[in-house]
């Protein structure tokens, strides 16, 4: 896929303020909006700029902290409608995100919501939460959205805490008629430093559960574990591929037993290749800042003062991202056109959105 023009996803943390405390939360987010923040009219022009790349515009993804935080936010959509750019938001799961609220995100267009689901049991959910009664709220929004029509997907953060309730988690969303399950690979920036993540054999372990899971009737995706698409050809062409670790056995046993065996024949929806940060993908700050994606703080410009048109198509950083100029294990790898690394977690380790994934296993 090339993504040289423009990005299929632009991001707008469109406020750090949000009433929840997650203990791997990126943004250390608080319950008040920081200093600086984008106005209702600097929104519009950010708008106006994803609209000034060529058609199809790429899809405004409005995030945060939570954007319902904002008291401009369905003056910002209905804006985004406006302009043609299609959209989605990510809210958080609280009190505000009521039957009404969500009848009121549907009625201006939204594409669809993503809802965070960290854990197939409320002790486990509520922990990395850090508010009682996020799981039932979450599971009752999801209840609600599919009940009036507004697509949810769920996004889960997998970490050493819950990898083990995966293939549960799977069947509960499943059988709250979710289609689409977005998987984030812990990566340590913010509060998230202080949460424990998993080994590079666990990471190819989950990502062979999660190929699986994604022959069973659900869209799967992952965030920052690109690795995933190189797993997933593996699995479809190399015969003799490797699966019988014991982490993966333990999931894949446990997705059989709730989900049974696929129909032979059925084939993955894991995409081929996909996005990198900076590739396909452009994150902008509630400040107005550009990274190449929102867990990766290299500032690139400001849109109050440059175009994100000119920013993401002449960045030195995001061409050589595009053009796989990477150093080590992921600048030599049979699998970097298709996979890449993960920028955030390189950063991350290292201080260089250019350096190898240190999560991979594949040498």
């Amino acid at each position: 896929m090339n993504f040289e023009k423009k990005p299929v996803l632009v991001f707008w943390e469109t406020t750090r303020a949000c009433d929840l405390s997650c203990i791997h939360c990126r943004a250390s987010a608080i319950t008040e909006p920081l200093p600086g923040e984008l106005d209702r009219d600097q929104g519009f022009n950010l708008i106006d700029q994803v609209a000034s790349f060529d058609k199809p515009y790429p899809t405004l993804i409005f995030t945060g902290g939570d954007p319902l935080h904002r008291a401009d936010i369905f003056d910002l959509l209905q804006y985004s409608r406006k302009k043609g750019v299609g959209f989605a938001l990510s809210p958080a799961v609280t009190d505000r995100l009521d039957r009404e609220m969500l009848l009121k995100i549907k009625s201006v267009g939204a594409i669809s919501i993503s809802i965070s689901l960290d854990g197939a049991r409320a002790e486990t959910h509520d922990s990395i939460r850090r508010i009682p009664g996020t799981f039932q709220k979450t599971v009752d929004v999801l209840k609600q959205s599919n009940k009036i029509g507004l697509s949810a997907q769920v996004n889960t953060t997998v970490m050493k805490r819950n990898c083990e309730e995966l293939p549960e988690l799977f069947h509960l969303i499943k059988g709250l008629g979710v289609k689409v399950w977005e998987v984030f690979f812990l990566v340590k920036v913010g509060r998230g430093n202080a949460v424990e993540d998993l080994s590079p054999d666990e990471n190819e372990s989950v990502c062979s559960f999660l190929y699986d899971a994604s022959r069973s009737g659900m869209v799967v995706r992952t965030v920052e574990a690109p690795f995933i698409r190189r797993v997933a050809k593996q699995r479809t062409e190399v015969a003799d591929y490797q699966t019988s670790d014991e982490v993966y056995m333990k999931l894949s046993q446990k997705l059989v037993a709730l989900e049974g065996k696929p129909p032979e024949g059925t084939v993955s929806t894991l995409r081929p290749s996909g996005t990198l940060d900076g590739d396909g993908i452009i994150f902008v700050g509630y400040d107005g800042s550009v990274h190449p994606g929102g867990l990766v703080p290299v500032p690139l410009g400001n849109v109050r003062f440059e175009s994100l048109p000119e920013i993401y198509q002449s960045n030195e950083l995001l061409r050589q991202i595009r053009a796989r100029q990477f150093s080590g294990r992921c600048g030599f790898c049979d699998f970097k056109g298709i996979c890449g690394g993960s920028r955030a977690r390189a950063y991350s380790r290292y201080g260089d959105a250019l350096a190898s994934d240190p999560a991979c296993r594949y040498s």
